[in-house]
């Protein structure tokens, strides 16, 4: 062997070897502690909020409980950090946190120059509006000279600027960094609307003095796909967080539930059903560091994703939204996985 070769050669091996070190670093640090440190919302419901004995509960909530399903067996082993959209980046970054789920809109510039990585889609939106009833406005192409409450940091604020620019139309924007003061300054009455989510536009108006006083306009001006979040570089536990989505929707592709989940186990002749629940000894697991029953263990204590949607913004929540885009692909909607095999 030439000597001058032998620089590269140990270079690199070091270089793999650092990056089979990295791509486990995440997995490793929330065994050695027992728990998944999440980043939620500081409080919108439905998807992230404490109750009065300060229980999070949510959609995204519940993704949080998954992965600790996954990796523990356990969904309770999790603990969560309340983020404003300012800092949730940060945090992730940081290794504050071990994964993000906090309504965040998945988009080329945050998937490519911050070093994270996106693990799927739990919930399609789109941005809107919601005004004072009173106003007498039903479109938001009559807002034209308005001012327009709306959160900083946001993809909203961006998409706001767009949309009155596309339309010519005059807005004068009324910026806060904390969500809970869009909302106290428009219900205030400090600025004619409010834009955000649609999703948190109705999430919000459940928490004002009078509900039924306002309206949420019927324009959705963008494409929002949220979902969680993990830093890149580690495919390990990119893999987990993905496919923790993927059995959600695999399991209610097929008819899997929290309630027939032991039944089907058991007495399942679709190979795909058992696939999904290791009833025939498939080894999936392993390729990520967990057990193989991980989705079996996963739906059980969690339910699909239908069950989850339901019971948080859907028809078996004070939302009452209804499943749209989130529908599986078969009935409509969006929600697609690949197979589990």
């Amino acid at each position: 062997m030439k000597k001058h070769l032998l620089p590269v050669i140990l270079g690199l091996a070091g270089a793999a070897m650092t990056a089979g070190v990295a791509s486990a670093a995440t997995l490793d640090s929330v065994k050695a502690k027992g728990f998944v440190q999440c980043g939620v919302n500081t409080g919108l419901p439905g998807f992230a909020a404490p109750d009065d004995k300060g229980n999070w509960t949510g959609l995204d909530v519940d993704y949080c409980k998954a992965v600790a399903a996954v990796v523990f067996g356990d969904s309770t082993k999790v603990k969560f950090t309340p983020l404003s959209a300012k800092d949730r980046f940060t945090a992730l970054q940081s290794g504050e946190i071990d994964m993000l789920s906090r309504n965040t809109t998945w988009t080329m510039s945050r998937d490519t120059q911050m070093g994270l990585t996106f693990a799927g889609v739990n919930y399609y939106d789109g941005q809107g509006f919601i005004v004072k009833k009173a106003l007498g406005v039903d479109s938001a192409l009559k807002l034209d000279g308005a001012s327009i409450c709306v959160q900083s940091g946001t993809t909203t604020e961006l998409n706001l600027a767009d949309y009155f620019a596309g339309n010519n139309i005059k807005f004068t924007p009324v910026v806060f960094e904390k969500v809970d003061e869009v909302n106290a300054a428009y219900e205030a009455g400090r600025c004619d609307a409010m834009t955000t989510d649609a999703s948190g536009l109705y999430a919000y108006r459940l928490t004002f003095q009078q509900p039924d006083a306002h309206i949420v306009l019927p324009e959705i001006i963008s494409k929002e796909p949220l979902g969680p979040v993990v830093r890149a570089g580690d495919v390990q536990w990119l893999n987990i967080v993905k496919w923790t989505h993927d059995a959600l929707l695999e399991a209610e592709e097929y008819g899997i539930t929290s309630k027939n989940v032991d039944e089907l186990k058991k007495s399942s002749t679709n190979p795909n059903v058992k696939r999904i629940l290791a009833a025939d000894d498939s080894k999936f697991g392993e390729a990520m560091g967990v057990p193989n029953t991980w989705a079996y263990t996963l739906i059980k204590q969690m339910g699909n994703y239908g069950e989850i949607f339901d019971r948080n913004v859907g028809a078996g929540s004070p939302l009452k939204i209804e499943r749209g885009l989130n529908a599986l692909w078969s009935k409509g909607g969006l929600q697609y996985s690949p197979p589990i095999r």
